[in-house]
């Protein structure tokens, strides 16, 4: 339950650090397309509906977007995927998810957003921060993100070593259009970039020290599927016991004894209960 007192004891986390925002695709469900109101594809089903042309794909396809993603890539080449997401997340104009607007109120220091679109970099806009895209199956470095430093308009590739870490920082691991399109999508995409999120290649030294002993706040995620629990499970590493919390409605059985396992506490709410209560955050400091 979603009590008074423990939102607060979660708003304060929020501002001084303590605890970071990890965004699923829940967080997008009330964006619509601007022209003709259809909602973002988000959801691995919604995702691979929209890649499909709105029709299902075989049952063993349909299961997860990788494997479906993979499917096209093989079939029409890598090139078709970035197409699909790059048409999708970049050149399609949506409304401002509720959600993002409380993320834009509150501006946390450091937040986790394993979604595609660009909603978070939009509410961090006239703000200088780092952006971290995770890449995959790139010759000529160890390394599977691209980081980018803001200087609250524009972005410029940068070296890890160039980074302020006392800037606010967006971690996308599964890429973004802008500033140039990077994406984790495929079967292929994610087995690279796991093994090197697992070896530590995946996450910029800053990084490292910044995470540890923070407590995780997850926002319109599930927890049913194995490609997203192992990205979790080392995106959060070094985090605090108990790790944090998850706002899940009706959480299966499944969930319950995998967040178990993490030492994440369940929070059977809907994500309004914490996010309808924007206007609130904006009187508070950041």
């Amino acid at each position: 339950m979603l009590t008074s007192e423990f939102r607060e004891h979660l708003l304060d986390g929020l501002r001084d650090g303590s605890v970071v925002p990890y965004l699923g695709p829940g967080v997008l469900a009330d964006v619509r397309n601007v022209a003709d109101g259809r909602p973002m594809p988000a959801t691995s089903d919604e995702l691979i509906l929209a890649m499909n042309g709105g029709k299902p794909m075989s049952p063993k396809l349909m299961y997860e977007f990788p494997r479906a993603a993979m499917n096209v890539e093989l079939k029409r080449g890598r090139a078709a995927v970035t197409r699909f997401l790059d048409a999708t997340y970049g050149a399609t104009q949506w409304t401002r998810g509720a959600a993002h607007d409380w993320i834009k109120a509150l501006r946390p220091r450091y937040v986790i957003d394993i979604n595609r679109d660009t909603q978070l970099q939009d509410s961090y806009a006239g703000m200088p921060h780092l952006l971290i895209l995770g890449c995959a199956r790139i010759s000529g470095t160890a390394w599977r993100f691209k980081l980018y430093r803001s200087d609250g308009a524009c972005y410029e590739a940068i070296e890890p070593e160039q980074a302020d870490a006392g800037l606010p920082v967006l971690f996308k691991p599964m890429g973004s259009p802008r500033p140039k399109p990077s994406y984790i999508a495929s079967d292929a995409d994610y087995v690279d970039y796991v093994t090197e999120l697992m070896g530590g290649f995946a996450v910029p030294p800053f990084v490292k020290p910044l995470r540890r002993g923070k407590r995780y706040l997850f926002l319109g995620m599930r927890f049913n599927r194995d490609t997203e629990r192992m990205v979790m499970s080392d995106l959060i590493y070094e985090s605090d016991r108990p790790a944090g919390w998850a706002l899940i409605e009706n959480p299966t059985d499944k969930e319950r004894r995998f967040l178990a396992r993490m030492g994440i506490a369940i929070v059977e709410t809907d994500l309004r209960e914490l996010t309808g209560h924007a206007e609130r955050c904006e009187a508070l400091p950041c």
